[in-house]
């Protein structure tokens, strides 16, 4: 059934568009269903609902945080490109927490496209890209990151005049989009114009403009705004003509003293097939690393992240998370999402030793070390000598550790069982299987030991 209704025209200029969005919900769930396991089905969609379905952007009700946050982590792309399927009003998707008591009575059930309904609070600005939900308020400052918070919250208050430009660069899910957003955020109270974009946006942008002859309106419409802030410059990276028109877009915006923000995975200055002269505005102003979180900060934000979200998380499992998982915010919050998930569908609290079992892979080390690397690891960790580990020893300190280092091997690496044996010292793969079983078990009671390939896995990283 098409969910799309066309009322007649009678020659006007404007066509209205009747959208009913309960039918088209149901539509695509009958799409999702067929797509996904029944029981991801049953706990992801059940009770969710098209609230609304505005400017394009369809805002789906679901009936917790936690849910919305699962939603668009790890169902959004499916989501979309089903609605998009059954109509082409939908250029996008955003999720608000909404039960089913609040919807709109049935006989309200058709909704023009272009209604306006109260949801300002709850998904992406259009006119300015910005989340509402990236603040300063809600952003956790720890050693790692005080110097790039304090810069930003100087240009929040100073726009255009100190730090200008402001450069953050780091890798992935440290924190760099909620920080620059926090800037744009904060100086959008005052009642300046801020536009957030990303650099892939601000390049098709570009591109449009070029081919459909409108250049000189795409140079007016960024040059009016008093706060530009593009994400990930480094994707310009070998786009010479964008990079072009962002050179002069920065002296135009510059000159007027407007603030400029940009973020970037790595320092201005190893951006390969970037523009010397880029590089140079880029130096102008204020250059701040924001690096991987310490083991302090990623306790304060999972602790924060838990106070956000209502749920409380015991002293042991805050350290245990924390020191187990040592790679971004976005990771620390994918453990979060996880354990939350679990303590709902159980209906209570999780113990220690079931959060350990739910996040066993979080901690696993890259997949691209050599044999020799964890062999040096374990043996320095158990203060052995290496070549103890290859020789026909039976001795007990050394007989520990290289049946870890097999285990962790086979579990982290999958090396096949006759290789690891080949490895180390030419060893029957019975050899190996009999060590990783062994392992295995002692680990189902054994916490100082689970405790100690933990610390491995970490010097693995």
């Amino acid at each position: 059934m098409n969910p799309i209704s066309h009322s007649p025209s009678n020659n006007s200029i404007v066509q209205t568009e009747q959208v009913d969005v309960k039918q088209l919900w149901d539509d695509a769930l009958v799409k999702i269903e067929l797509s996904i396991t029944t029981a991801n089905f049953k706990t992801w969609f059940r009770d969710t609902h098209i609230v609304s379905l505005e400017d394009g952007t369809a805002t789906v009700g679901v009936p917790s945080v936690f849910v919305k946050d699962w939603l668009q982590d790890k169902f959004h792309n499916m989501v979309l490109k089903t609605l998009r399927d059954l109509t082409p009003h939908v250029r996008s998707v955003e999720y608000t927490v909404a039960q089913r008591n609040e919807r709109k009575r049935e006989s309200n059930k058709n909704q023009t496209v272009n209604a306006s309904l109260p949801l300002e609070d709850y998904y992406i600005n259009k006119s300015d890209n910005l989340n509402p939900k990236y603040s300063f308020e809600n952003f956790v400052v720890g050693p790692y990151n005080a110097l790039a918070h304090a810069a930003a919250k100087t240009v929040s208050e100073k726009p255009g005049i100190t730090y200008n430009p402001l450069f953050i660069y780091g890798k992935t899910g440290h924190g760099k989009t909620h920080l620059i957003q926090a800037v744009g955020n904060q100086i959008k109270k005052t009642g300046k114009k801020v536009f957030y974009v990303t650099s892939e946006r601000f390049a098709v942008d570009y591109f449009n403009s070029l081919q459909n002859g409108t250049a000189n309106n795409f140079k007016d419409r960024y040059r009016q705004y008093d706060v530009l802030i593009m994400d990930d410059v480094q994707f310009l990276a070998t786009k010479e003509k964008t990079q072009e028109e962002l050179f002069h877009l920065f002296n135009a915006l510059h000159d007027t003293n407007k603030q400029i923000v940009f973020s970037s995975d790595q320092h201005p200055a190893l951006l390969n097939g970037m523009e010397e002269r880029l590089q140079s505005r880029f130096a102008q102003g204020m250059i701040v690393d924001l690096p991987a979180p310490d083991l302090e900060s990623r306790a304060a934000i999972l602790r924060a992240k838990s106070a956000q979200n209502n749920i409380t998380l015991q002293d042991d499992v805050v350290d245990h998370l924390a020191q187990s998982i040592e790679g971004n915010v976005r990771e620390l919050e994918g453990a979060l999402n996880t354990i939350m998930c679990q303590s709902q569908l159980l209906g209570r609290t999780l113990s220690i030793d079931e959060v350990r079992t739910i996040i066993k892979n979080s901690s696993r080390p890259r997949k691209t070390l050599a044999i020799a690397d964890v062999v040096d690891k374990v043996a320095r960790y158990y203060d052995i000598d290496q070549a103890s580990i290859y020789e026909k020893t039976r001795r007990k300190e050394v007989v520990k550790p290289r049946q870890i280092i097999m285990y962790i091997l086979r579990e982290d690496f999958q090396v096949s069982y006759p290789a690891i044996g080949k490895k180390l010292g030419g060893r029957d793969h019975t050899t190996v299987i009999h060590s990783c079983e062994k392992i295995k078990a002692e680990l189902k009671g054994n916490s100082e030991l689970e405790e100690e390939i933990t610390q491995v896995r970490l010097l693995l990283k």
